[in-house]
């Protein structure tokens, strides 16, 4: 048996479909453990090309199964579009259940969520995710497993409507009307009902029978409600140990914790970018036109993302978080033109190196650090064992190891799932 957590190790947008699709077949069961429709995962296989935000990655594995776990909150129409669209490939979804925890994303959510941007926000992208997780702290949200019982359903929500829909029209928005609210309900109900789960006594026998079991987290430690920049932060806990809070067991069960960095760094959305180089004609390239998967443009928003250096303080901050005990690096094939690679070491602020990580407000002040390395200008789309790739790449590397502290096991060379040099 193995639990393994696989998490982002920067902002998000790190590749963590592509590892999670090429991990998935020596898995049992593929969670997501947190979060909602709001961030995207890219899979690009024989099956085709996906950005999934709730399915997991792990959905085409055909011998496991997938749950969206507990610590999501799940619009399920976005549910039923993606698992339309995996159907539509040739792809079964049959073995994909949801938690009966999980909380549930009405459209109301999503309506107070424009609402309150529109009034001055950070960004978000407006899905309805922080509304979501903050009607679960007020406890005035329904979960999956009350779909099973629609009469209990609606008496929970003509009492959660009343707060909702003074909430909404003190924005400006439309009060909702408990037929609707019901019918909606209903819909899903039909549609999803025998597909939730009680998850604590279905995620413990795969412990029980010493499964392999992946969890799937979504954007990163960066973006952690505790440990992120906040406030321009998600609205869970996108770290290691969140997946054995929601998945209902003790953390020293997790066996191993894998982070996913990409080789530079992106960011969508406000808040502090310290190695952000909006001039560089080199970045510029790296992002591309949106045309190919691998583009740097957001799978949820479309957005084009902010593009900067290597920041390694970051992947230090997040390694203390999580604890990573190995690092796949991302898109290493987009740096292979570059003569050049400048990456961040450290940083300074009012003129004194420091030796830790900065709080959100000096974080935005500080000086990076750069060092410059040397290039190796040839394509490493080919390469399948990272002994394999250029010396200077695998110097790269090994540089980023020695900062880090964690040794990388995968690099990213290409989109696809076979595109991946291994240790």
């Amino acid at each position: 048996m193995a639990v393994t957590v696989l998490v982002g190790a920067q902002f998000g947008d790190e590749g963590k479909g592509k590892i999670i699709d090429y991990l998935c077949d020596k898995q049992d069961l593929i969670v997501r453990f947190q979060g909602g429709d709001n961030a995207g995962h890219t899979v690009v296989n024989d099956a085709g090309t996906f950005k999934f935000h709730l399915v997991p990655s792990g959905i085409f594995n055909k011998n496991g199964e997938c749950l969206v776990g507990t610590g999501t909150v799940v619009n399920l129409d976005v549910l039923a579009e993606e698992m339309q669209q995996v159907e539509d490939a040739g792809v079964s979804t049959d073995n994909l259940k949801i938690s009966g925890k999980a909380h549930l994303l009405m459209p109301y959510h999503q309506e107070l969520d424009a609402l309150m941007e529109s009034h001055g926000g950070i960004g978000t992208t407006k899905r309805g995710i922080g509304v979501c997780y903050a009607f679960k702290m007020l406890r005035k949200n329904l979960r999956a497993e009350d779909l099973l019982d629609l009469d209990r359903a609606h008496d929970k929500m003509v009492n959660y409507l009343d707060v909702v829909n003074k909430m909404l029209v003190a924005y400006g928005g439309e009060a909702v009307t408990i037929e609707q609210a019901d019918a909606k309900l209903k819909g899903w109900a039909d549609k999803f009902a025998d597909r939730i789960v009680e998850p604590i006594s279905y995620i413990h026998r795969y412990l029980d029978q010493d499964k392999n079991i992946l969890f799937e987290g979504q954007l990163a430690a960066m973006k952690d409600i505790d440990q992120g920049i906040y406030p321009y932060v998600t609205s869970s806990c996108p770290s290691g140990a969140y997946a054995a809070v929601t998945g209902g067991f003790p953390a020293k069960k997790i066996d191993k914790v894998i982070g996913v960095a990409k080789a530079f760094s992106s960011a969508v959305g406000a808040g502090p970018f310290p190695t952000e180089d909006e001039d560089s004609p080199q970045l510029a390239i790296i992002r591309g036109d949106g045309t190919k998967d691998d583009d740097e443009f957001g799978a949820r928003t479309g957005r084009s993302r902010r593009l900067g250096w290597l920041d390694l303080p970051i992947i230090r901050y997040t390694n203390l978080v999580n604890g990573f005990d190995e690092l796949a690096l991302c898109k290493l094939d987009k740096l292979d033109f570059l003569e050049s690679i400048k990456v961040c070491t450290g940083y300074k602020l009012d003129g004194k190196k420091l030796d830790y990580f900065p709080n959100t407000d000096d974080l935005e002040r500080v000086e990076p650090i750069y060092e410059e390395l040397p290039g190796w200008q040839t394509s490493t789309t080919g390469v399948r064992k990272i002994d394999d790739l250029p010396e200077n790449a695998k110097n790269y590397i090994k540089f980023i190891e020695d900062q880090v502290g964690a040794p990388i096991h995968y690099v990213g060379v290409g989109p696809d799932r076979d595109s991946l040099a291994v240790r």
